[in-house]
Formats: structure tokens, C-alpha cells, sequence
């Protein structure tokens, strides 16, 4: 066991649960679903159904990997901007670099979406995951930037209940207000109107831009407990307690607005925003107490070596051939463990070669930083 970190230094449990965040859209969840499929259990078909998005209302496990990134990045911020300004960097300096970091995960996400290709206009696709992780953290280091913690909590606040007013009193033409279906929701009808290219679902995009506003929202909530974190007096114990606490309230409040606002991650819908940002500050309260009180830190190094290089593994799939690689060494496994083991063989097989990669990269310390 390690000594505890200091809320000076970097936080070991942030890198963990960043990699915890990624594992599971970088194979692991193949793993289950191949489990399911095999077995047959109810067990793990549950499981399996928890790895899928809804289709449209409603919350599964799936869908907290998405903002739980974009709380992390949140978080990190009063630890990295705030090192700037310590080191006499002006807010102003500081804004160029948050914007520019805004727009270059923008054109990340586009790459993404289309790859290097020459596309017409019509058959590009904007909305992207990075591009609203890059929007909504721009925005939200904006308001930190500029704004003092009690500002934050209003902004915060205004944007969750401003962003419900505009669903409930608007439509698109032809429905009634408030119409939350996909067709008829004002969101998607502003989304349709004013995003160029085409949208994920022809008429709705999950990461439209009109949705992106109470995503700033989950990045202001990320700062709001980075700076709790590194700034409050309070001992490392509270804090870890307060988070967990503050994310069942969260969670509570969210079940109440959904009565009214249901939780939806297709519209990131303000109860979504409290939903997820309760999740996150669980499981953040939880790896902080392990990781950086307790000191057990071995067990998550397999995490940090995947949250240390996220943007890379994510982007890779885009050059390089996972599948390909992957069977190129484990076929023969495959071959030997049979139907229906087989795929959940080559399934973890899969997250191990690249894991092994990133191993690598964080070996010979190349990371893709943004």
C-alpha cells in the first residue's frame, strides 16, 4: 500500500476511473454481450441489455460512459488550468488554450465520424461525441474561468432549468408543447433547421447542438467537484462521503424531474444531466476512497493505462484494423475453445491487444494530449 496522494498532485483516481470509463466502449462490453448470446443465461443477458442505449426514454448503464467522460474532463480542470494561473498565466492566455482545445476535439470528432475522406456537404455528419465533449468543456472552463464558484452553481442551475422550459413550452410545427417524441420535440426540429450535413437519425442526432447546452452543464458539475476536491479544507474522508452523498441526492431529484422530464440521453434532458452527474460522483467518491485515501493503487493500473492515452484509443479504431490484429494472433484460440466460448474468447482477446498497445505507449510515455 502507497501513502495517500495530496490534492496537490495529480489525481491517481481520476486517470483509473477515466480508463474505467473507456474500457467499456473500447471492447469490453463485446465481452458480455458475447456471454449472453452464449449461455443463454438470464443473468447475463441482463447484463448485456445494461450495455445497449435505450431507444429512446429511459437509462442504462451504457449510457452514463458518454458524460461521465465529460464530468472527468470537468474535474481535471481545477487541477490543470488552475496549476496555469498559478504559475501567473492570465485568464486570457487560458481562454485561447481552452478554445483551441474546444475546436481541435471538434475536428477530432469529425474525423471520427467521416475518417479522411472528401464527402459532399449532404453526407457529412457534424455532431460527434468528441465535438460535444469539446463544445461543452469549452463553454463550461469559459464560465469557470470567469465566474466565481457561487456564478457556477447558477449557471449551472439556469442552463438544467432553462433547457427544461425550452422542451416543455416549444414543439416542432404540428405537435403539441411539450412533445418529447423524437419527431415532434423542439430540439431536434431546431437540430433539423440549423445543423449542416446529415444527422445520425435523419431527424434527431443525440449529438446535435441544441442538446449540447445542458451538456455544459455536466462539465460545470466536473469543475464544481474538482475545485471541491482540491480547494475545500475539508479532510479527504468528508469529501469522499459529501460526493457520495451529494450523488444520491442528485439521483433522487433526477427519478422526481423524470416524472415530468423523463430521463433521456437522445436529448440529454436535465434529469438526465442530475442522473448521470449522481453516478459519476458515486463512482468518483468510491475510486477516490480506494485509490487516493486508502492508497490501494495497484489493482487500477490496468485503468490508468487506459485513461492516461483515452483520445488515442479511441481514435484508433480509425487507422488501425483491431479485429484484423486481433485474430491474427488469437484466431488459433478461437479455433481451439470452439462454439460458443469462441467469441468471448476472442472477445477479451480483443481488449487485451489493445491493451497491450497502450501499455506500450504509456511505456515509452506517448501520450495524445489535446
Amino acid at each position: 500500500m502507497t501513502p495517500p496522494a495530496t490534492t496537490s498532485q495529480r489525481l491517481y483516481s481520476l486517470d483509473a476511473l477515466r480508463g474505467f470509463d473507456m474500457f467499456w466502449i473500447m471492447g469490453a462490453e463485446e465481452i458480455f454481450h458475447a456471454l449472453a448470446k452464449a449461455t443463454g443465461s438470464s443473468f447475463w443477458g441482463g447484463i448485456a441489455t445494461e450495455l445497449t442505449h435505450p431507444d429512446w426514454n429511459g437509462f442504462h448503464f451504457y449510457d452514463l460512459i458518454f458524460p461521465l467522460f465529460l464530468f472527468i474532463a470537468g474535474v481535471a480542470t481545477p487541477y490543470s488550468v488552475g496549476r496555469e494561473l498559478e504559475k501567473g498565466k492570465s485568464k486570457n492566455e487560458l481562454l485561447v488554450r481552452v478554445i483551441k482545445r474546444g475546436f481541435t476535439l471538434v475536428l477530432l470528432g469529425l474525423i471520427a465520424n467521416n475518417h479522411l475522406q472528401i464527402r459532399p456537404l449532404a453526407e457529412i455528419r457534424f455532431g460527434s461525441v468528441l465535438g460535444r465533449i469539446g463544445l461543452a468543456y469549452m463553454f463550461a472552463n469559459i464560465i469557470s474561468l470567469y465566474a466565481k464558484e457561487r456564478a457556477q452553481i447558477i449557471w449551472f442551475c439556469s442552463l438544467l432549468i432553462g433547457y427544461w422550459l425550452l422542451l416543455k413550452f416549444n414543439s416542432a410545427p404540428g405537435f403539441p408543447k411539450g412533445d418529447l417524441t423524437m419527431e415532434g420535440n423542439f430540439v431536434s426540429y431546431i437540430d433539423r433547421k440549423i445543423m449542416p450535413g446529415k444527422l445520425y437519425l435523419g431527424i434527431h442526432d443525440p449529438e446535435g447542438l441544441m442538446s449540447t447546452i445542458p451538456a455544459i452543464g455536466t462539465g460545470l458539475l466536473g469543475i464544481l467537484t474538482g475545485n471541491f476536491l482540491k480547494n475545500n479544507p475539508l479532510s479527504q474522508q468528508k469529501k469522499a462521503l459529501y460526493m457520495f452523498i451529494i450523488g444520491l441526492v442528485c439521483i433522487a431529484l433526477a427519478h422526481v424531474w423524470n416524472l415530468d422530464l423523463p430521463i433521456n440521453k437522445n436529448l440529454w434532458t436535465s434529469s438526465f444531466v442530475l442522473n448521470v452527474g449522481g453516478y459519476s460522483l458515486i463512482l468518483l467518491s468510491v475510486f477516490y476512497y480506494i485509490i487516493d485515501i486508502l492508497g490501494y493503487k495497484k489493482w487500477a493500473f490496468f485503468f490508468k493505462v487506459i485513461g492516461m492515452n483515452s483520445i488515442l484509443i479511441y481514435m484508433s479504431g480509425i487507422f488501425i484494423n483491431w479485429a484484423y490484429t486481433t485474430n491474427g494472433f488469437f484466431q488459433w484460440l478461437g479455433q481451439l475453445i470452439g462454439d460458443p466460448y469462441n467469441a468471448v474468447v476472442l472477445a477479451i482477446c480483443y481488449v487485451l491487444v489493445k491493451w497491450a498497445f497502450l501499455y506500450f505507449m504509456y511505456q515509452k510515455k506517448v501520450f495524445l494530449r489535446v
